[in-house]
C-alpha cells in the first residue's frame, strides 16, 4: 500500500477499513478466543495502518488501535473519583458462613430457592473502564473504593479491552467494572526476559500485573501480557435484567467476561461450584482464590442493597488457604507509625501460595502464648486469604525440647522507651512518641498539623526532608532551624526558608490544649484536649496529675487517664516538653466565660458547607461554650449537617437528634440564647 500516491479521501477509506478489520481481529483473539489470521497477517494490517497514519496525522483518533500506547506520564497518576463507589465483597470461609449469606437472602426475599450466577474470584486489580457513546475515555483503578488512579494511557495497551464497543445496543454512558491479570505462561515469560536483562523479578502473577499497570510509561505496559475480564457494570438502562443476561450483553460489546456458571438448586449448587473451581484451579492458566456468588436478578440485588462496603447480594467464598511447614528461626518485634509493637516471625524461607515467605506476622503476643509458639518450632506457615503469611500452629514432636515461652520486651527495641501494655497484655505500645524513631516522621507531621501547632509551610515533603538530613529529630529541633540550614535543601530558597523560619516562630505562642493536641497523646482528641487545658491552666500541672485525678474531668476514663499519666512519666517525652519550653515555646490558657449560651450542649459537623469550612463552625460554637464531638450519640444536641453528610445525618435522623442546616446554623450563631433544644 503506497501511501505518497494516496489522496486523503482513499487514505480515510482504507484506515476505517483497516480499524475495522483490526478491531474485528482483537475481538476474535482476546474475547471470543478464536483468532481467523495469523500474528505475521495481523502484524502486516497494523504496521499498513500505522503507515497511512503517519502520513495523514490529521486522520489519527483517540480510539484507533495504533493509539493503544500513550504518551509518557510524567507527573504519576491523576486522582480519580468514583461516581459509585466500587464496593468490596464480604468473604466466607467455611460451608457454614455460605449458608448463612443464603439463608438471609432468603429471609430479605421473602422466598426461597433464589437463582444466582457463580464466577471465578480472580486474583488481580480491579479497575473500571468508562465508555461515553461507545468510546473508552477513561480507566481508574479501584484505589480505596472511592476514589482511584486514572490508567487510562495504560489499560488501552491492553488489547483484550475494546477502545470502542461493538453492536447495536451501545448505551450513551457505561462503566465495565473488571480484574486485569496476568497468566501463568506470560509471568514466567515476563520474569524471564526481566531476569535476562538483570533485572528485578516479580513474586507472583498478581503484583506482576499491578506493577505492570502502574507504569509511568505506557509503552512498558503494552509489553506486559495483560488481560482482562468484567465482573459488573454500572449504567442507567441496560437491556437485560439479569446478571447472567449483563455478562452476556457485555460479550456483546466485545467485552471479555471470563468463565461464569448459572446456579439453580440453592446451597447445595453454590458449594458443588465451588468444589468444581478448586478442582479446576491448578489447571487455569490465571490465579484465582475463590469463586463470588450473586443473585441474578438485578431487581433483587436493588432491593437487597448493601451494608458498609459491601452488597448484600454478592458474597466471596474463598478456597482454602495453602499451607506449608517450616522453622521459626526468630521472633522481631517491630513498631509501627503509631507506637505499636508487633512480633513478626523470622522463618526458614518456604514457598507457599505462589510466594516464598520469610517473615509472617504473629499478631501480638497473647496471640503467641495462646497459640504456644516457640523459637525453633516447627510450624504450619499459610498465606490468609492467599494474601497474608500466617503461622496457624505448632507441628513440633512433644519429645523435642523447646525453648522458652517468648515475652515481649518491656522497653521499645528502636528507642528504649518503657513499652505500656493494655490490662490483658495483649497489645503493646511505646511510650515515647516524641522520641521514637519509629514514630518520628508521623509524630512530626501531627506537632505541625492544623488542628495542633498548625505551622504553615511543613508538610510531609519538607518533614521528609528535614528528618533525612538530620535536622529534625524531635518537635522541639523545629524551633532550632535556621534560614542558612534551610536554604541547603532542595527546593528552599532564601524567601521560603525566611517565611517557614516566620511561621515556625509565630508558632511559639500558642494556646495550651493546641499544644497538648500536637503532643500526640493516646486518645487525646482536640476536645479532650480542651478540656484538659481548661481544668489544669498549665502543662507542669497536668503533668503532675495521677490517674485518679484525671479521671474526674469530662469525658476521661479510666484508659485515657493512664495513656496520660503514661505520657508525662516517660523521662523522654518531659525532655522533649521541657526543650520545647526552653526554646521559647510558651503555652497560653485563654480566658473563657464560666457561663456561656451554649454551656452543657454537644455538637456534631458534618458535611461541606458554601461560607464557613468545617473547623470555623467548630471554633464558633466552642466559643459559645458548646462541646463539638467527631460522632452522634443519643446525647447529642443538634447535628450540623451541610452537603454530602453521609452516614452521620443517617443516623442523627435515626436517633431523632435535631439536624441544622446552613441557614439554621447562622441563626443558631447570631442568636446563641434564643437556641432551645427540641
Amino acid at each position: 500500500m503506497a501511501c505518497a500516491s494516496m489522496d486523503r479521501a482513499s487514505a480515510q477509506q482504507a484506515i476505517q477499513t483497516l480499524r475495522e478489520e483490526i478491531n474485528e481481529h482483537n475481538h476474535r483473539y482476546y474475547v471470543l478466543n478464536d483468532p481467523t489470521v495469523s500474528d505475521q497477517t495481523y502484524d502486516k494490517k497494523l504496521r499498513q495502518l500505522e503507515a497511512l497514519e503517519a502520513a495523514f496525522p490529521d486522520l489519527v483518533t483517540a480510539t484507533s488501535p495504533t493509539q493503544r500506547v500513550g504518551a509518557k506520564l510524567s507527573d504519576g497518576f491523576a486522582t480519580v473519583e468514583h461516581e459509585v463507589p466500587m464496593l468490596s465483597l464480604a468473604n466466607a470461609f467455611d460451608t457454614d458462613e455460605v449458608k448463612q449469606w443464603y439463608q438471609r437472602l432468603e429471609n430479605q426475599l421473602g422466598r426461597a430457592d433464589i437463582p444466582l450466577v457463580a464466577e471465578a474470584k480472580l486474583d488481580g486489580l480491579a479497575v473500571a473502564l468508562v465508555y461515553v457513546d461507545g468510546q473508552l475515555v477513561q480507566a481508574a483503578t479501584r484505589g480505596d473504593g472511592t476514589q482511584g488512579e486514572d490508567v487510562t494511557g495504560n489499560v488501552k495497551t491492553i488489547r483484550s479491552i475494546p477502545l470502542t464497543l461493538r453492536g447495536a445496543s451501545v448505551p450513551a454512558r457505561l462503566e465495565v467494572r473488571g480484574e486485569v491479570v496476568m497468566t501463568h505462561s506470560g509471568f514466567q515469560a515476563l520474569n524471564q526476559t526481566l531476569g535476562e536483562a538483570g533485572a528485578k523479578l516479580f513474586v507472583n502473577p498478581r503484583n506482576a500485573a499491578s506493577g505492570s499497570l502502574r507504569q509511568l510509561d505506557p509503552a512498558i505496559t503494552a509489553d506486559r501480557p495483560l488481560q482482562f475480564f468484567a465482573y459488573g457494570a454500572v449504567f442507567d438502562d441496560a437491556p437485560v435484567k439479569t446478571q447472567s443476561a449483563l455478562y452476556a450483553w457485555l460479550r456483546a460489546l466485545g467485552i471479555p467476561t471470563g468463565e461464569k456458571k448459572e446456579v439453580l438448586d440453592g446451597v447445595e449448587g453454590l458449594l458443588a461450584v465451588h468444589q468444581a473451581f478448586l478442582d479446576q484451579r491448578a489447571q487455569l492458566d490465571y490465579d484465582i482464590d475463590g469463586v463470588v456468588y450473586k443473585v441474578d436478578s438485578l431487581t433483587d440485588q436493588q432491593q437487597l442493597g448493601h451494608v458498609s462496603r459491601a452488597p448484600r447480594w454478592a458474597l466471596a467464598h474463598k478456597f482454602p488457604a495453602q499451607e506449608e511447614i517450616t522453622e521459626l528461626l526468630g521472633i522481631d518485634v517491630q513498631v509501627g507509625r503509631t507506637g505499636a509493637l508487633t512480633p513478626v516471625a523470622r522463618l526458614q524461607p518456604v514457598f507457599v501460595g505462589g510466594v516464598t515467605v520469610t517473615n509472617a506476622t504473629l499478631h501480638n503476643a497473647d496471640e503467641i502464648h495462646r497459640k504456644d509458639i516457640r523459637i525453633g518450632d516447627r510450624v504450619v506457615v499459610r498465606r490468609a486469604g492467599d494474601v497474608i503469611p500466617e503461622i496457624v500452629r505448632s507441628v513440633s514432636a512433644p519429645d523435642r525440647p523447646r525453648a522458652e515461652r517468648w515475652t515481649m520486651p518491656s522497653h521499645c527495641p528502636a528507642c528504649g522507651s518503657a513499652v505500656e501494655f493494655t490490662e490483658d497484655q495483649a497489645v503493646a505500645r511505646c511510650s515515647g512518641g516524641l522520641v521514637c524513631p519509629a514514630q518520628r516522621k508521623r509524630a512530626l507531621a501531627h506537632f505541625v498539623s492544623r488542628g495542633a501547632m498548625d505551622i504553615e509551610g511543613l508538610g510531609s515533603q519538607v518533614i521528609d526532608q528535614l528528618v533525612e538530613a538530620g535536622l529534625v529529630e524531635t518537635p522541639a529541633d523545629f524551633y532550632r532551624l535556621t534560614v542558612d540550614q534551610l536554604i541547603e535543601l532542595e527546593r528552599f530558597g532564601q524567601k521560603s526558608a525566611k517565611n517557614l523560619i516566620a511561621a515556625i516562630n509565630a508558632s511559639r505562642s500558642v494556646n495550651l490544649d493546641r499544644l497538648l493536641f500536637a503532643l500526640g497523646i493516646r486518645e487525646v482528641g482536640q476536645v479532650t484536649a480542651k478540656a484538659l487545658a481548661r481544668h489544669f491552666k498549665s502543662l507542669d500541672a497536668l503533668a503532675s496529675a495521677d490517674a485518679e485525678t484525671l479521671e474526674e474531668i469530662d469525658d476521661v476514663g479510666p484508659i485515657m487517664a493512664a495513656h496520660i499519666e503514661a505520657f508525662f512519666q516517660e523521662p523522654h517525652n518531659q525532655g522533649v516538653i521541657d526543650e520545647l519550653l526552653a526554646l521559647g515555646v510558651s503555652p497560653q490558657v485563654p480566658e473563657t466565660p464560666t457561663e456561656t449560651p451554649l454551656t452543657g450542649l454537644s455538637f456534631v459537623v458534618t458535611g461541606r458547607l458554601s461560607s464557613m469550612s468545617r473547623d470555623q463552625v467548630k471554633a464558633a460554637l466552642e466559643a459559645l461554650g458548646a462541646k463539638v464531638t467527631g460522632s452522634v450519640s443519643s446525647k447529642t444536641s443538634a447535628l450540623v449537617a451541610g452537603d454530602d453528610a453521609g452516614s452521620k445525618y443517617d443516623k442523627a435522623t435515626e436517633l431523632g437528634v435535631r439536624i441544622l442546616n446552613e441557614e439554621a446554623l447562622k441563626a443558631l450563631l447570631n442568636n446563641p440564647s434564643g437556641f432551645a433544644v427540641e
